[in-house]
């Protein structure tokens, strides 16, 4: 199993936002947004930022732990975990929702990069030991978005009515089932069995979703030395009691990110994520709903479940495993309880992250340098040849399908699909004319302008209809060029967005992901294609 990379801009792809690929380019209106520079020096800023940051450095290894017990660790791992006690020591964070199976490659591609920043970093700065941690956003509610993947060509969708946090949900029979139908797809590959057993042993009837995942990004990674931390953990929230505190009292966040969200879209920026008035949820058996404050008293949305204010602070003093963030703190919840110097974060979580720098100021909690993570696409050799047969390059997929087979056409049509230049030279010709009309009366110049317009549009037209009509003749060209495009950019998005790493396990093994940790870059903002060679 051999595979050779190579590298193309993020904006040559054409599926990044401007706000992201701005932020790579390190655009300046975009300067105000973030903290320190996506670069080594930048790294090195947040390293003396964190420095000044007390931290939780011993409540954090405590329930890291108590975590892992009844789970192998490797000695990778425990010498990971350990040196967390250590002031020189400091994280590489990414994160993601529970998804079933981990969802799409890119969770894959997530972790694969902070444990490669990590081991850059520890080469670079020896003087200092990085830590890759993969934090699971187990309390994420919405359902629908994490309960199906794609193997192969089948989509796989968990239907469960339980509700609440998904991380909670408890693995069902249905669920099980729906490993059975992974193994009808992956058996007859070289490695299919065993990413079957691995997650028959990982996924297992009456054990909750996050625990799971947990056991399961354990499994495929835990030689490289990643923690995996559930923060979904009342001693962990105890920290944040203060933040809390002060948001269901005073609720800062709103404004603060409010007007950060004016200034990004006074920049020409699109906001990816709006706060409310208190961005707290309530985290309880199978209810995770919002909290608002009506009058006088605070009331869980969609419950019966009511407190005075005095209630609600008592309560989240005594149990502040019941307070979920959203989207506004959960950031912010992260590196208060994590020594962490860089996240890596996919497009929509780095454009969202940009709006938080202010709200991270005001509880003097060191922002980290932002980490557009790794993307790939991933060809096999058969699609490689599709491609090499009709003339294109891999590269030459990332256009749409109209474009590829509008090149092949003008490239191989005996009758030809354009004007060759008749355009030109009849636009010479009324121009000529249109110079003469002048010199009789300046008012004909208007009407052999408006003749020329009339005939060019008629011709262009007719160029369109040339087209269309020699296309028809390239049937199965087309047919491959949506074969190939159907299979690298499915339902027209990156491959990377929809497939599941199970398919590509079983056909190359845990070798596989040793390939990805290779071709994985650190600091380096590319796209990176990955062929089977």
């Amino acid at each position: 199993m051999n595979f050779t990379s190579t590298r193309i801009p993020y904006r040559q792809t054409g599926a990044f936002s401007r706000i992201v690929v701005d932020y790579i380019d390190q655009a300046e209106a975009l300067r105000p947004f973030y903290g320190e520079a996506l670069s080594l020096q930048g790294l090195t800023s947040a390293i003396e930022n964190r420095k000044g940051f007390p931290g939780h450095r011993e409540l954090l290894v405590q329930e890291l732990k108590k975590q892992y017990e009844g789970v192998v660790v490797t000695e990778m791992v425990q010498r990971n975990m350990e040196s967390l006690l250590s002031a020189n020591t400091f994280t590489i964070t990414t994160a993601h929702q529970n998804n079933i199976f981990t969802g799409p490659l890119y969770f894959i591609y997530k972790i694969l990069h902070a444990i490669k920043l990590a081991d850059t970093l520890k080469t670079t700065l020896p003087a200092y030991h990085f830590v890759p941690v993969f934090y699971i956003g187990s309390e994420d509610a919405d359902l629908e978005e994490l309960n199906h993947t794609r193997v192969g060509e089948e989509e796989l969708t968990w239907a469960t009515k339980q509700k609440g946090a998904v991380g909670r949900m408890k693995l069902d029979k249905p669920f099980m089932e729906l490993i059975s139908r992974m193994e009808g797809q992956l058996a007859v590959l070289p490695y299919g069995r065993e990413i079957i057993s691995l997650l028959r042993s990982c996924y297992k009837e009456g054990v909750t979703l996050q625990e799971a995942t947990f056991r399961f990004v354990n499994a495929l990674f835990a030689e490289y030395g990643l923690l995996v931390l559930l923060p979904d953990n009342p001693a962990l929230k105890r920290t944040m009691i203060p933040v809390f505190r002060e948001e269901l009292l005073q609720q800062p966040s709103a404004a603060i990110i409010g007007k950060t969200a004016a200034a990004l879209e006074q920049a020409g920026y699109k906001v990816q994520a709006s706060a409310r008035e208190i961005n707290l949820f309530y985290l309880k058996g199978d209810i995770r709903n919002r909290i608002e404050k009506k009058g006088e008293r605070y009331q869980v949305v969609d419950t019966n479940i009511r407190f005075t204010e005095a209630e609600i602070l008592a309560e989240l003093e005594q149990h502040p495993g019941h307070f979920s963030p959203n989207v506004i703190l959960r950031g912010l919840y992260e590196e208060t309880i994590l020594p962490n110097i860089a996240f890596i974060g996919g497009g929509g979580e780095t454009a969202y992250w940009l709006q938080l720098k202010e709200l991270f100021a005001r509880y003097s909690v060191p922002f980290p340098v932002l980490v557009l993570r790794n993307s790939f696409l991933v060809v096999e050799t058969k699609w490689q040849e599709a491609a090499r047969k009709m003339g294109y390059t891999i590269e030459d997929f990332f256009q749409g399908e109209e474009k590829l087979l509008n090149r092949l056409v003008e490239k191989e049509s005996p009758n030809g699909t354009t004007l060759n230049g008749s355009l030109d030279k009849l636009e010479a010709l009324y121009d000529l004319v249109k110079k003469q009309a002048a010199a009789v009366d300046h008012s004909l110049e208007k009407h052999v302008e408006a003749l020329k317009l009339k005939t060019v549009y008629r011709l262009q037209e007719l160029e369109k209809k040339m087209l269309r009509a020699e296309k028809r003749k390239f049937g199965d060209q087309q047919r491959q060029i949506q074969a190939v495009r159907k299979h690298l950019f499915p339902g027209n998005g990156l491959q990377e967005r929809t497939d599941n790493i199970s398919y590509y396990y079983a056909k190359w093994g845990p070798g596989f992901l040793r390939k990805l940790y290779e071709a994985s870059l650190s600091l380096e903002q590319e796209f990176v294609i990955l062929q089977e060679s």
